[in-house]
């Protein structure tokens, strides 16, 4: 974040605060990541891979040189060599500089597995059904493999689970009837899990390989060329003078690389080191800043036009252009950023904050004068992605528009070409080992589809789900936010969403839910997990960085983030807020939901125009949850409810004599 540091707001004494949240920051990502950090030759090495991978997924975005499982194989070698090298069998035990005998075991039998899959994939598929004694073999040690990169990128949970599908897999027959099915031999389960497009290499590897890393690159990249310090002061020049403008600075920003990043932690700690100090100069508690971050990194990973990760996944299930995905989610997405926007001003109302100097902010001008460059790779962006192209050749050129832009304005700004160079090399390369945990729980995920498939799971487990709500929605879909949020404790974002859309989404479209809503149901809760304590990850990264008490960081972030557990409601119980229906009804359930959305935030926070009294938030909080379910009746009965609350608070702060000025 050093780039930041030139802004006219930052003294000396805030920016030796922001050096310390840096070096918390270092330690807090490296904490979480698990990586080895490599120099000399070997880092040299890890780099060179890196950057390889990164251009090799470039030239297969505009060529396409090869099919499904060819590309696969070889994008699940690249991974694996850097997963084997840079994640260690043992983070007490192996050394930290170089790399184990199980390290160098595993990366070897990696590759050569996928190499021999890549020159004979052909004759694999050709003998489907009558597999070779080597094909059980081979395949029944990549899923050792995989497993075992998932343990070292995300931990023990998602391999766990892989195993218990297997395990389904294999002994079904010796299982209750409810649950029960024929059985399959371990020839038969490792050949279709490894070797096929249904398994390890099935959709989940595939959208990996097509679209997240080049996402992930295209952040990257962002980031290096000094997409940072643009949108920062942009947030800054147009907030930072409102009440308690740091923080709804942050909120914007965080947002943004919270999309691209496609890790609430990994965004916490990037952007916190930045954003968390300032909030705490301005006068917010260091567990409210820190826990300001993490909600706002987290609710990246629904805003689209990139919403993280699973969303690539979501449009390769649903079968329809990613584009309409991110416009489904528009209107969700910004109903849980205005959440939290409101929430922090109410919060600055109650604290009476007042925002930063005018005179001290970025002028909106001169920020745009020395960024605006990079607007023009967002905006080229979505227009291919509106335009029916597909993800990864959108990601592409966009790619190529941020590079190309940056070159041309170091030229123009008679700036260090070499120094360019070497940016657009570190981007290369963390594009690449930022992909590594998404590609490592996608693999796994693999195993977990395959299995729901080859043994019918999905189908009786939607019928399960029925059976159990009695065919009520409203019983259906506290169970499965709850099934959500406890497995997204433990699994990534992406690997949840993946296992819970294929057991449970079908059965909520039987209960007559959109697809698109059941499976944007799943993704919003699977997110939500970063920020629900007891294993709110991303609150406690940013705890780390406040240096503030980690439970009570959790439980604001989990305040701040309060719409993103009630807009999913809004949105299966009223379609048009994914913009399906008429215009008329649209605008109705947007306006009367934007309503609510204000409620909920003056409700948690305890504060609209004046501290509220406790009668105060309870119709505040009354009138938010009316408005779930659009009608006549309930929002009538909200906006009357409403006018008592808003008019008891306009009348007290009439009374209250504003003795002391806003600090």
């Amino acid at each position: 974040m050093a780039e930041e540091k030139n802004s006219k707001f930052i003294d000396t004494a805030l920016e030796e605060e922001i050096s310390v949240a840096e070096s918390a920051a270092r330690e807090l990502l490296e904490e979480f990541e698990k990586k080895r950090v490599y120099t000399g030759a070997a880092g040299l090495m890890i780099t060179i891979v890196a950057v390889a991978t990164s251009c090799y997924h470039l030239f297969y975005a505009y060529f396409h040189p090869f099919f499904a499982l060819d590309h696969r194989a070889i994008h699940w070698l690249l991974m694996s060599v850097l997963i084997f090298s840079l994640y260690p069998f043992s983070k007490k035990r192996s050394p930290k500089k170089r790399m184990s005998v199980p390290d160098w075991i595993f990366l070897i039998i990696s590759s050569g597995i996928c190499m021999w899959i890549f020159i004979y994939s052909t004759p694999i598929l050709n003998r489907a059904g009558t597999f070779l004694p080597i094909d059980v073999v081979m395949g029944t040690i990549l899923i050792i493999v995989v497993l075992e990169a998932a343990r070292r990128t995300t931990g023990p949970a998602v391999p766990l689970i892989a195993i218990i599908f297997m395990c389904y897999a294999l002994f079904g027959p010796y299982l209750p009837d409810v649950i029960s099915h024929r059985g399959y031999s371990v020839k038969r389960l490792s050949t279709y899990l490894a070797l096929s497009t249904d398994g390890v290499f099935g959709v989940p590897i595939g959208v990996s390989a097509n679209f997240i890393l080049l996402f992930i690159l295209y952040g990257a990249l962002l980031r290096k060329t000094g997409a940072g310090q643009f949108f920062t002061d942009v947030a800054f020049a147009l907030t930072g003078w409102s009440r308690g403008g740091p923080a709804k600075a942050a909120v914007a920003s965080s947002t943004f690389f919270g999309m691209i990043s496609g890790s609430s932690v990994a965004n916490t700690v990037t952007t916190g080191s930045f954003t968390i100090p300032l909030m705490k100069r301005t006068g917010y508690p260091g567990y409210f800043a820190a826990g300001v971050e993490a909600s706002s990194s987290t609710m990246g990973q629904i805003m689209p036009p990139i919403m993280g990760a699973a969303a690539f996944i979501m449009a390769e299930f649903l079968s329809i252009p990613y584009y309409k995905v991110c416009i489904a989610a528009a209107i969700p997405a910004s109903l849980a950023f205005f959440s939290t926007f409101m929430q922090v001003h109410f919060r600055a109302v109650s604290m009476n904050l007042a925002g930063l100097p005018r005179a001290d902010l970025p002028k909106i001008k001169t920020a745009f004068a020395e960024g605006w460059h990079h607007i023009f790779s967002i905006f080229l962006l979505i227009y291919f992605l509106m335009g029916n192209f597909s993800p990864e050749r959108a990601v592409f050129w966009a790619i190529a528009a941020t590079v190309i832009a940056s070159f041309i304005m170091r030229i123009i700004r008679k700036k260090s070409i070499k120094e360019f160079g070497i940016l657009i090399l570190e981007g290369l390369k963390e594009g690449a080992t930022g992909a590594v945990e998404v590609a490592a729980a996608c693999a796994a995920a693999g195993i977990i589809i395959g299995c729901i498939t080859m043994s019918g799971l999905g189908i009786r487990f939607s019928s399960l789900v029925v059976d159990a709500s009695m065919g009520h929605l409203y019983l259906a879909l506290p169970f499965t936010m709850i099934a959500c949020i406890f497995l997204g404790m433990g699994v990534p974002t992406t690997a949840q969403y993946i296992i819970i859309s294929s057991l449970v989404a079908p059965a909520l479209a039987q209960m007559g839910v959109i697809p698109i809503a059941a499976h944007l149901f799943v993704l919003y809760f699977g997110t939500r997990a970063d920020i629900t304590p007891p294993v709110a990850l991303a609150a406690y990264a940013g705890a780390g960085i406040a240096k503030s008490d980690p439970w009570k960081t959790g439980v604001t972030a989990f305040q701040l983030g309060i719409a993103g557990f009630i807009i999913p409601f809004m949105f299966v119980y009223a379609p048009e807020l994914l913009l399906i229906g008429d215009v008329w009804h649209i605008i109705i359930s947007f306006l009367t939901a934007a309503f609510g959305i204000v409620c909920l935030a003056a409700g948690v926070q305890a504060c609209m125009l004046i501290r509220a009294k406790w009668y105060e938030v309870i119709i505040f909080l009354v009138v938010a949850f009316l408005m779930i379910k659009p009608g006549l009746l309930t929002d009538g009965i909200g906006v009357v409810m409403f006018a008592v609350a808003f008019g008891s608070q306009w009348i007290r702060r009439r009374k209250i004599a504003v003795s002391t000025p806003p600090v």
